[in-house]
């Protein structure tokens, strides 16, 4: 009779599944909520006056998307575009979808919310594009990105 009160405690633990992404030699995170779509890098036509790390806009079946390069985003340096860089195509609430550049998508993970660590435990000053680690029982740490910091706008 204890066997089945203990399954339920475990059906109950919270887990959030993201797709892991390159950049540079770092793995980060996306929710996989956010995710519409990922495709193959694009020719991106530039727009003028645009803040450097919007590297312009793509065609995607007919809906002009604009095109976010995470790497200039986040203060590294320019994209080289390689055979698995991708595009990913994020919901976002406010200002719709949107492409975000990465080296390369790796796998989707599945993490419960005892191997996450949220920022405000871990005491990072500043502002930060990370909203927290999570840790994978291989021992790899995967920085899960705050997409609504991401897409805000500004002067870059």
């Amino acid at each position: 009779m204890d066997a089945v009160p203990e399954k339920k405690k475990e059906e109950q633990v919270e887990k959030s599944q993201y797709i892991v992404i390159q950049l540079g030699s770092e793995q980060y995170g996306i929710d996989v909520r956010y995710v519409d779509n990922i495709v193959r890098m694009q020719k991106i036509t530039r727009v003028p006056k645009m803040p450097k790390y919007l590297v312009g806009i793509i065609n995607l079946r007919g809906e002009v998307l604009p095109v976010m390069s995470l790497r200039l985003k986040m203060g590294l340096e320019r994209d080289v575009y390689e055979k698995k860089t991708r595009i990913i195509v994020l919901k976002t609430q406010s200002e719709g979808n949107l492409g975000v550049i990465v080296d390369e998508v790796k796998e989707v993970v599945t993490l419960e919310s005892k191997q996450v660590d949220k920022v405000d435990d871990l005491k990072l000053e500043g502002k930060t594009y990370v909203s927290g680690v999570g840790k994978r029982e291989n021992g790899d740490i995967i920085s899960l990105l705050d997409l609504s910091v991401i897409t805000l706008e500004e002067n870059a």
